[in-house]
């Protein structure tokens, strides 16, 4: 789908993995936005896949050799469980992470992402922020730490049901958190194990005491610059 700018498009890709017996552990889509080779061809009819909202929680992954009946709140660190929480509910994550260049981009190499946008200061200069972009994957991987406070128990990721990259962010920034919980499911088979599906959100220079999502026209929020909708498992009291 081509962008209104004409020089730009949205391709959706989407992306499977495998283990190292052929069995799919990962299969997701995502849009990616790309440069038109020839900003002068016309734009071809927009294609767009009709893809679910959300995963169905029955058909959350959770593996069969996991036990969480004697699952130890107090090395966990939280007395929080699935029961404890409702539809709803927003959690303020309270704490905040500064962005540094250097942990930054060695972060982002582990996550082998190579684009230069990220790593070379010097091309940067010239380009469209004058100054090097920290990695979307990052700002995700903060937003999720900061959740321990207040969702610590909710250790493992299900499935990501969609999100954006609202604003850009870059060095310097200071990175806060806040959560609402959309829903909780019950599991097929499991009283140890719940989901809970959340909205996650983080903002740059901004705490999250007041919850920040939009303005008063209902635009995106100036420190905004996360917005991601996840299931998560939680254990459940016994």
């Amino acid at each position: 789908k081509e962008n209104s700018n004409g020089k730009t498009g949205v391709v959706w890709v989407r992306t499977t993995g495998t283990n190292q017996r052929g069995e799919e552990v990962l299969s997701y889509v995502r849009w990616v936005m790309v440069r038109k080779g020839n900003e002068a061809a016309p734009a071809p009819a927009p294609l767009i896949p009709d893809l679910p909202a959300a995963v169905a929680a029955e058909d959350l992954a959770v593996p069969e050799s996991l036990n969480l009946a004697a699952y130890d709140e107090i090395a966990a660190g939280s007395a929080h469980f699935w029961d404890d929480y409702a539809v709803g509910e927003k959690i303020d994550h309270v704490d905040g992470m500064t962005l540094e260049e250097a942990e930054h981009m060695l972060a982002t190499r582990l996550y082998q992402n190579t684009a230069k946008v990220h790593f070379d200061l010097h091309a940067q200069k010239g380009g469209r922020f004058g100054k090097r972009l920290i990695y979307g994957g990052h700002i995700i991987s903060l937003a999720r730490g900061l959740s321990y406070n207040g969702l610590a128990n909710a250790f493992h990721v299900a499935a990501i049901n969609g999100g954006r990259h609202v604003a850009p962010s870059f060095a310097g920034d200071t990175v806060y958190a806040w959560s609402e919980v959309l829903d909780k499911a019950a599991l097929p088979g499991r009283d140890d194990v719940g989901a809970l599906r959340l909205r996650l959100v983080a903002a740059k220079d901004h705490p999250c005491a007041d919850f920040p999502l939009t303005d008063g026209d209902g635009k995106d929020h100036p420190a905004v610059v996360l917005d991601v909708d996840i299931w998560a498992l939680i254990p459940r009291r016994t």
